[in-house]
């Protein structure tokens, strides 16, 4: 099954990050931020997906040893948005997973 913003079925990558002692959500995008119209519609439903794993349990019920650790979703992209409306877009993000006890972080790979 393929990874990445363009399949919401799945959750791209679960791991620990020791050093952080967070639960780390990875969604993988490959391709340059609007490189496709869609992008932003997928990006929408996939993160809500990942809200929802957590918000709704799952995260804990499958992986119990994570239960009460902090969570972070992470977005590994492969260049910065410079366009304002996907900025918009991902501190609107941000703000709903803070607001549910969630980190946001952007990491940036090489191009």
């Amino acid at each position: 099954m393929q990874r990445g913003v363009e399949n919401p079925e799945i959750i791209d990558l679960i791991t620990l990050d020791s050093q952080e002692g967070e639960v780390v959500l990875l969604v993988l995008e490959n391709r340059p931020w609007g490189s496709d119209p869609k992008q932003l519609e997928q990006f929408d439903e996939k993160l809500n997906r990942y809200l929802a794993y957590v918000l709704d349990g799952f995260l804990e019920r499958q992986y119990p040893q994570y239960e009460g650790l902090p969570v972070r979703i992470q977005i590994d992209c492969v260049d910065d948005p410079k366009d304002d409306r996907i900025q918009r877009f991902l501190e609107g993000v941000a703000m709903v997973c803070e607001q549910n006890g969630i980190s946001l972080v952007l990491r940036v790979g090489e191009k």
